[in-house]
């Protein structure tokens, strides 16, 4: 198998990262994250205009360059080798494809705005009793006419706190657990006032979140996104392709972070010399790299199977997903080890890279989750 870009991946690639370099400051996105609006709206509307990034997944017909998953694999990881909080993934990546499969013109025309920049879109998945499984879902949609009404409680919807729009998750028939019976509604953050409470804060890695509560929340019947009670197998696959995103987001951080330690192993004197020079540091930074670059080789074959059949996405997306967090895990710890009590000071980059690392471990479900969901599909 060819795994060689194009041309124009190659520009992409390079392009992104030149912008990065030079226009994303870490200490200015870690001031907007703490003391700000959470986020640089001017960096995503050059996202959107200058790079066009915003819609390198979305079918051209939507005003995208109709890519596909490398596209969005070098994007990912180039920001997480920055360290970008802007949400992309939530938006370009998870809400995009929801938006594309549900079909429509209301789905069309807010997956232009995504494009264009004008609209940021979260998803609202996960609830107090769910965990890892995003089709258990209590929160309950009713017709009324002609109009839905919702009640329920999410928890943890990453992005929304910047949203102009959310798609939230209900279930319009079947029992608790069921796939079948999971409607997706579309709610515009602007008008929604009565009857649903959200409660935003920042979470550990400096991103935003909401936690929300629904109680008798009247949408008009056009909220409801695709077909009623199907759409179990597009969150499916947004869920997976959400996984595979920041699993290459994670081998960005994760090579940032090995390049940092190496630096400063090289600077860093005791004994009168560097210790990068002390045989039992190279051994342990030897690890780092080889775990870098087995979650590298997990992601793309994760990502080179998301257009397979479902089974086979799954398993290739946990097994990078699974790959991906034990080393997040091990790299971060060792970074911060090898830096000293430096290593989770404001001042150095290695202690955001860390709480990014530590946090990426369970988002689109959990180390945990997806060894085990490895285990299943492959003892089929």
């Amino acid at each position: 198998m060819d795994f060689t870009l194009t041309d124009e991946q190659t520009l992409l690639r390079d392009g992104l990262t030149r912008f990065l370099s030079t226009r994303y400051s870490l200490e200015k996105s870690r001031a907007a994250a703490k003391t700000g609006p959470g986020w640089q709206p001017e960096i995503w509307r050059a996202f959107a205009e200058e790079l066009g990034i915003l819609g390198a997944a979305v079918p051209e017909e939507f005003g995208g360059i109709g890519g596909g998953a490398v596209e969005m694999m070098l994007i990912t990881e180039a920001l997480g080798h920055a360290l970008v909080v802007e949400p992309y993934v939530d938006t370009a990546v998870v809400a995009a494809g929801l938006l594309r499969r549900a079909g429509g013109d209301v789905a069309g025309a807010l997956l232009e705005q995504i494009v264009s920049g004008t609209a940021i879109v979260s998803v609202a998945a996960t609830e107090p009793t769910s965990g890892d499984f995003w089709q258990d879902v209590t929160t309950k949609a009713v017709r009324d006419g002609d109009h839905w009404v919702l009640t329920g409680e999410k928890i943890v919807s990453a992005s929304t706190p910047l949203a102009t729009h959310v798609l939230i998750t209900a279930r319009t028939a079947g029992e608790r657990t069921d796939t079948e019976g999971i409607s997706l509604f579309l709610l515009e953050t602007d008008s929604a006032t009565a009857n649903i409470e959200m409660h935003h804060y920042r979470t550990v890695d400096d991103r935003r979140a909401s936690d929300i509560t629904l109680e008798g929340l009247r949408l008009p019947g056009a909220a409801l996104l695709g077909a009623e009670g199907g759409a179990w197998s597009s969150l499916a696959r947004a869920r997976d392709e959400g996984a595979a995103a920041i699993s290459a987001e994670a081998v960005g951080c994760m090579r940032k972070v090995l390049s940092d330690t190496v630096e400063y192993c090289k600077q860093r004197r005791q004994f009168g010399q560097p210790i990068g020079s002390f045989q039992v540091l190279q051994h342990r930074m030897v690890d780092m790299y080889m775990d870098v670059e087995q979650s590298a080789a997990a992601v793309l074959l994760a990502i080179l199977k998301l257009d397979e059949d479902e089974t086979t996405r799954a398993r290739a997306v946990s097994a990078a997903k699974a790959t991906v967090g034990r080393a997040a895990q091990f790299i971060g710890q060792q970074a911060v080890q090898l830096h000293g009590g430096m290593g989770m000071t404001e001042e150095l980059a290695i202690g955001h890279y860390f709480k990014r690392l530590t946090a990426l471990q369970f988002e689109f479900g959990s180390t945990d989750h997806h060894i085990s969901r490895y285990g299943r599909l492959t003892t089929r």
